[in-house]
């Protein structure tokens, strides 16, 4: 089985790195200098479940990379529907298309694109990030997952092909009983922290110390399990109530992707984490203020990122 990578950031470094040390056949879809480093030096990963560098086919021209049978997309969610256009070069008429990222809408773009017959519905757990070229920190202190089924919430043969096709050290493959159930438990838990960190500027234990930003952070979760539960998803209380208490005393020093993307300057997941609840709270009749309020609140700066508003250095 012929393995895709699109995407080398810290997401698809660490997974696609793991599966290519265990000997699977990966070829990663990368660009510019991080593409050039994995060529000459190979790929670096560092984790907590042990360090490695593997050497790795890549390129940056997926008509080059030509037919695989599977491509797990792992690039930042504002780039899904482009790189499912250049996934098409790579496709057989039974190719599976897995998306990994933050949010719940990424397989349905993929789907749009591609078609359904293509795309699993996907999702991860890990906090890594690329360190530099060629090079990928893992800091997850628990095992990274992959999750994955098939749009439906069925599991086919394709699926349990799957499963065991990438079953290997250093990550869990799992086929949960409800796909759109674990999209959304990772976005009420990733979405909030992230929002309030990027509205305050702040890493969580700075603005958790602040009562009025943990109020906000406390009414925020709410607010998408609100709207979770008004679009048919089961949320656990008890895991809920366990993702608060982690958030409030839990060692949450490091800033989450989006917050630090935004930060940055830079084109961010605001649409994926943030607008999603915006929009689909006034779809369903849900309340979202803060939602709302915090998306407004970013907008500007992502609209500036994207180069979509005139921007002078000298304000």
């Amino acid at each position: 089985m012929r393995i895709a990578i699109f995407g080398v950031g810290g997401v698809g470094g660490y997974f696609g790195g793991r599966l290519a040390h265990a000997g699977r056949d990966v070829v990663f879809i990368a660009r510019g200098g991080h593409l050039e480093a994995m060529l000459e030096n190979g790929l670096r990963v560092d984790s907590r479940l042990g360090n490695f560098e593997v050497k790795v086919d890549a390129s940056d021209d997926p008509e080059a990379v030509g037919l695989v049978d599977v491509v797990i997309v792992a690039v930042k969610a504002w780039q899904v529907s482009k790189a499912a256009e250049s996934i098409r070069p790579m496709l057989k008429k039974n190719t599976v298309v897995v998306p990994v990222q933050n949010g719940i809408e990424a397989a349905i773009e993929i789907a749009d694109v591609l078609g359904r017959e293509h795309v699993l519905c996907g999702s991860c757990a890990i906090f890594s990030f690329r360190l530099g070229p060629g090079h990928i920190k893992a800091n997850t202190t628990w095992e990274p997952s992959m999750s994955f089924k098939e749009m439906d919430n069925s599991v086919s043969d394709r699926v349990a092909d799957l499963r065991q096709a990438l079953d290997c050290y250093g990550f869990a493959v799992k086929v949960p009983d409800d796909i759109y159930a674990v999209l959304w438990s990772k976005l009420i838990s990733v979405s909030p922290m992230g929002a309030v960190g990027a509205v305050t500027r702040v890493p969580g234990s700075q603005w958790r110390d602040s009562p009025d930003a943990l109020e906000m952070y406390m009414e925020a979760v709410m607010e998408v399990t609100d709207v979770a539960r008004a679009s048919g998803i089961a949320v656990d209380d008890q895991q809920l109530q366990q993702l608060v208490k982690a958030v409030v005393s839990g060692p949450v020093a490091q800033l989450t992707s989006m917050q630090r993307d935004i930060l940055e300057g830079k084109p961010s997941e605001l649409e994926a984490q943030v607008g999603v609840i915006h929009r689909l709270g006034a779809e369903l009749s849900v309340p979202t203020p803060v939602y709302t309020n915090m998306y407004r609140s970013l907008l500007p700066s992502e609209m500036r990122a994207r180069d979509q508003i005139e921007y002078s250095s000298e304000l």
